[in-house]
């Protein structure tokens, strides 16, 4: 499936007014079944949050994350890093405007090389992982990054994709700013559990997402409409109809996909603590 040209003719339309780009943010946290786990696991950690939160989102890609985080309250403090220099300033460009550029700033980094002690109480990482060979050495420069007490958040692809899911993770949203080959075909959860173990993460939880219902969803809400996009542009004239009647069930199956606990899933939340 074409995933790239419509990513960019979407991000060309969203990216007219700071006020269309929030609309899309919101259509992505909507859609996007990763988007409904990474956001509970944050509201968790705003209720814990008594006072200042720095925050590190490691491939902040269009910086959905980052304008959810900015809105949970002043107390949280977002440094978003990636490697494409176009997505860092168009970032810093949006977050200055709708004035939050003081609390959230983007800057150009290479996850092997990034390393700030101490740093960070919350590293988020969405859809990276996959991508990055040394993901080793990573897992060990976050856990240098953070402070004692600090939590990490991944959202990666599991290795029950097949070569359908294995798109639904990382592609639907066009915000990555990594490479778009995937290096792994995902992580089972004892192997990304032993990798953080040795970076010396303690506490480690890793849960599949994207189950049936989510498995679902995604093919009406994300395969379909892009498979008939592909084969004609005048999709988009009837794309907001299209989700009319289908957003609906495509909201059910989410939902029941973030309440179940799923014994397999084409998608892992890994949440991992340094003690």
């Amino acid at each position: 499936m074409q995933y790239d040209p419509i990513k960019r003719s979407l991000g060309k339309v969203f990216n007219q007014t700071p006020a269309l780009r929030i609309f899309f943010y919101h259509l992505l946290d909507l859609l996007l079944l990763r988007a409904w786990y990474i956001r509970r696991e944050l509201r968790k950690k705003a209720k814990l949050a008594k006072q200042e939160l720095q925050v590190l989102d490691a491939g902040s890609g269009f910086g959905q994350y980052d304008y959810y985080m900015s809105s949970l309250g002043k107390q949280w403090t977002i440094t978003g890093v990636d490697v494409k220099d176009e997505q860092i300033a168009d970032c810093n460009q949006f977050f200055q405007k709708i004035g939050r550029g003081d609390r959230v700033k983007f800057e150009k980094a290479d996850l092997t090389k990034y390393v700030k002690p101490n740093s960070y109480d919350l590293v988020l990482s969405v859809d990276v992982m996959e991508h990055i060979l040394e993901d080793e050495l990573v897992f060990q420069n976050f856990y240098s990054s953070m402070k004692s007490g600090g939590t990490l958040l991944i959202s990666t692809p599991s290795d029950q994709g097949g070569s359908d899911a294995d798109h639904h993770h990382h592609e639907e949203d066009g915000v990555h700013g990594f490479i778009d080959e995937h290096v792994r075909d995902g992580y089972n959860t004892q192997d990304i559990k032993d990798k953080l173990t040795r970076a010396g993460f303690s506490n480690i939880q890793a849960l599949y997402t994207y189950g049936k219902p989510g498995s679902l969803s995604w093919r009406l809400s994300m395969k379909y409409p892009i498979q008939l996009l592909n084969a004609s542009k005048l999709f988009f004239i009837l794309l907001p109809f299209y989700y009319i009647i289908t957003y609906p069930f495509a909201f059910l199956l989410n939902w029941m996909d973030t309440l179940q606990s799923h014994k397999k899933g084409t998608g892992l939340m890994v949440i991992a603590h340094k003690s």
